[in-house]
């Protein structure tokens, strides 16, 4: 139908409804009207049609897409008539020797809302139930009815053109004050508990969880009663989307691994960061990887005056390069890719002299266990040397602070990627004794979704069928998700005051075993489709990880979830030596000269300023 017919026919109902409500209202209210009070209704019908229009159009009613019609419309249509009604009265008043209809008028006002917006709504339910139907839409059950629920099923509702597939059928919530009342025509029929036999009752197809502020061990608990059935589980982004009112149906996203092993987030102290960042200089090393990638994103929210990306691989600066100048085409931020080995102490020093950071972040590292167990020569040459030398360099010309980017894999380390971030570790402590530059580390657990790491392997595995290698069934690790990671290297920039290490509080590890099973589950297959395959421990791996030893933890919190720890002195003419003898060290004797080093009698050291 053209907008010119719907205004006509739209503006042709309104005109027989507002033109004739007045004389059933008067009949209703004055049984034996007589002819001078016609009169005086004829008049109030003309002026009631004049002033109907009239505010029809200041209001936009027929503007409007009746179709999805709800309460803002409603609204709309009350003050239009109120106000057409008020003005016809004041005309019948003066034309009626003074005389005002008034109970008349009130029963014309109420003809008015029902009729004409009655005419309005109806079309809505007519085209929901018999145009738009349900035919070829999934039936959707939706956990909470909430804030969240609530806006999904509006929004399920008043999506007629193909935006969307869902049908809201059930609503599911363990407020017990919810059970069996309606939301949009949506009732609540069970508790969480009820999911299985609900999406069997009423024949469900597709579940989406709405409910943001979910606790991870809830979410998992959910999630259970959903893998009891063949429904496709959805659920809605972050918190901080629907607080922003970017939750919608086009937002659903599939449950990932990492919304059952995330954790609340830590909040970031964002004007000290400011004040820190702001306007400065900054440097990242490893800039195109995982963590130093998302380092610079982070990094660019607090508009650094400039920020200088360091990394060896030529297409990954290219990417985060390319990605950061067109994400910030509209700011002033200085953003600088350079090319470069952090083994390169000479260029090192080049490129610090240069561009003169405040802050150097070195993500830089070798951090494949069995790989480097390989390749020792390797590992002690970018996680030793390189840190030292970028550590020197930025001693040398004066950087405020220096952050090493560590690993929970340097506590009692077994395997070598783990022993050379140790001695990063103590490098940089080392550094920090006798430099004005702020030195400090943080040390986290295994990154989610980080390349190398086990979550993009079992995917791929389960893309190709199976099965799932798992090492060993008990063996666990701590997990954090990329953003989590980047958030704490850069707050401990600004809690640094000089040697200390800085460890999330990673809450509970987990299960090797459990992950493989959820990623299973996730992926819409079983345990009979995809098997696990136990393969044994790797070279250098081992089965229980740790952040701090009991000797280097200090009491209480430095910031939310953050602790710090001390560690002891090292002699750095050990670690001098261990380099400076590299290319005539065998593999093994590099092992065991690494070793030594970490695990000899240690001084406790005190963090400047502890």
């Amino acid at each position: 139908m053209t907008y010119r017919t719907r205004l006509t026919l739209l503006v042709l109902l309104d005109s027989v409804i507002v033109s004739t409500a007045i004389f059933i209202a008067a009949w209703v209210v004055y049984p034996q009207i007589s002819i001078w009070q016609l009169d005086a209704i004829v008049i109030s019908s003309l002026s009631l049609l004049f002033f109907h229009h009239l505010f029809a159009a200041l209001y936009k009613l027929y503007n409007k897409v009746w179709a999805y019609a709800s309460v803002g419309e409603l609204l709309a249509i009350v003050q239009a008539v109120t106000l057409s009604i008020i003005a016809a009265g004041i005309v019948q008043f003066l034309v009626n020797d003074f005389s005002l209809y008034s109970r008349a008028l009130l029963v014309t006002w109420f003809l008015h809302i029902i009729l004409i917006g009655g005419s309005r709504f109806a079309w809505r339910i007519y085209r929901d139930r018999y145009i738009a139907g349900d035919k070829g839409k999934k039936r959707t059950l939706i956990v909470g009815a909430g804030a969240a629920g609530s806006m999904i099923v509006r929004q399920l509702h008043n999506s007629h053109d193909g935006d969307n597939d869902l049908l809201p059928v059930v609503f599911v919530d363990d407020d017990l004050t919810k059970q069996r009342m309606e939301i949009y025509g949506v009732p609540v029929l069970g508790r969480m508990r009820h999911i299985p036999e609900l999406v069997e009752e009423h024949r469900i197809d597709h579940v989406v969880i709405a409910i943001p502020s979910l606790a991870n061990g809830d979410l998992n608990a959910i999630l259970d009663y959903c893998n009891q059935t063949s429904a496709k589980v959805q659920m809605i982004p972050k918190i901080e989307d629907l607080m922003t009112g970017r939750v919608s149906v086009s937002n659903l996203k599939n449950v990932e691994v990492e919304d059952l092993l995330g954790r609340d987030p830590v909040e970031l102290d964002i004007d000290t960061i400011s004040e820190y960042v702001t306007g400065q200089t900054v440097m990242v090393t490893g800039a195109g990887g995982s963590i130093g990638s998302e380092l610079c994103r982070q990094l660019m929210a607090f508009t650094p005056g400039k920020i200088v990306l360091v990394g060896h691989g030529e297409f990954s600066i290219y990417n985060i390069n390319m990605e950061l100048k067109d994400t910030y085409r509209d700011t002033d931020i200085d953003i600088v890719p350079v090319i470069g080995d952090v083994q390169d102490r000479h260029h090192m020093f080049a490129v610090l002299e240069e561009h003169q950071p405040a802050i150097v972040y070195h993500a830089a590292a070798h951090k494949h266990v069995p790989l480097m167990e390989y390749n020792p020569h390797e590992a002690v040459k970018n996680n030793i040397v390189g840190t030292k030398n970028v550590a020197e360099a930025a001693d040398t010309f004066g950087a405020d602070k220096f952050v090493l980017v560590s690993t929970d894999k340097a506590v009692r380390p077994t395997n070598v990627m783990g022993a050379t971030k140790r001695l990063a570790e103590m490098i940089i402590q080392d550094v920090s004794q006798r430099s004005r530059t702020t030195f400090a580390a943080v040390r986290f657990g295994n990154v989610l979704g980080s390349r190398g790491s086990v979550i993009p392997l079992f995917k791929k595995q389960i893309a190709s069928g199976g099965p799932i290698t798992v090492t060993d069934p008990e063996m666990t690790r701590y997990f954090m998700t990329i953003p989590e990671a980047s958030r704490l290297v850069i707050q401990a920039g600004t809690l640094a005051r000089g040697g200390e290490i800085f460890v999330l509080d990673m809450g509970e590890p987990v299960r090797i075993v459990d992950l493989a099973r959820n990623l299973i589950k996730l992926s819409g297959y079983t345990e009979d489709d995809i098997g696990i395959q136990f393969s044994g421990k790797r070279p250098g791996e081992k089965m229980y990880e740790e952040l701090l030893s009991d000797e280097e933890v200090l009491p209480g919190e430095v910031y939310e979830k953050i602790y710090v720890g001390r560690t002891g002195q090292v002699d750095a003419t050990l670690i001098t030596n261990l380099i400076d003898t590299l290319p005539e060290t065998n593999p093994e004797q590099l092992k065991d000269g690494i070793m030594d080093i970490v695990y000899m009698e240690q001084t406790p050291m005190t963090a400047k300023g502890s």
